[in-house]
């Protein structure tokens, strides 16, 4: 059955020796509070992978717990960006490979800049997106960071 496929980001994760485990949502996911509340979990420890555009064909992405949101501000900031955008879906996907609400920073096609909130690292236990819609992967923010080493940690959001 292709719902029980081991969704890419777990596979990517397997092979850099990160501990981690699935969890797949009975039914369609409609609110961060609905996922959380599924996976055991407090919103704070939903991460959000949120790709930006910063010019024509670069990119980056955030990663934000919960329902805090990117402070725009502090990205254009950070990356020396007058000007960014939030990337579409075709753009999401052609990026990372996965569609929205399952995109992860593992297991990309391309390499591309990831930024991760402190606002994530406040959480032990955290859940990522797998790289399915529906699915989850569950792991411990430490193993996150250990995970993305060229990862900057700052602060993100408004």
């Amino acid at each position: 059955m292709a719902s029980e496929a081991v969704p890419p980001v777990a596979t990517a994760l397997a092979t850099l020796e990160i501990p981690h485990r699935i969890f797949r949502h009975e039914g369609p996911v409609h609110s961060l509070e609905q996922a959380a509340r599924e996976r055991g979990q407090r919103p704070e420890q939903v991460v959000r992978s949120i790709l930006f555009r910063l010019a024509q064909d670069r990119f980056a992405m955030v990663l934000i717990a919960g329902s805090a949101q990117v402070s725009w501000k502090l990205l254009r900031q950070h990356v020396g960006q007058s000007r960014l955008t939030m990337a579409t879906e075709d753009e999401v996907l052609r990026v990372t490979g996965y569609p929205t609400g399952a995109v992860s920073p593992f297991g990309l096609p391309q390499p591309v800049p990831v930024y991760l909130d402190r606002s994530v690292l406040a959480e032990e236990e955290i859940s990522i997106g797998s790289g399915v819609r529906g699915t989850t992967v569950i792991l411990r923010s430490a193993d996150l960071v250990r995970a993305l080493p060229d990862a900057e940690i700052g602060d993100f959001r408004t």
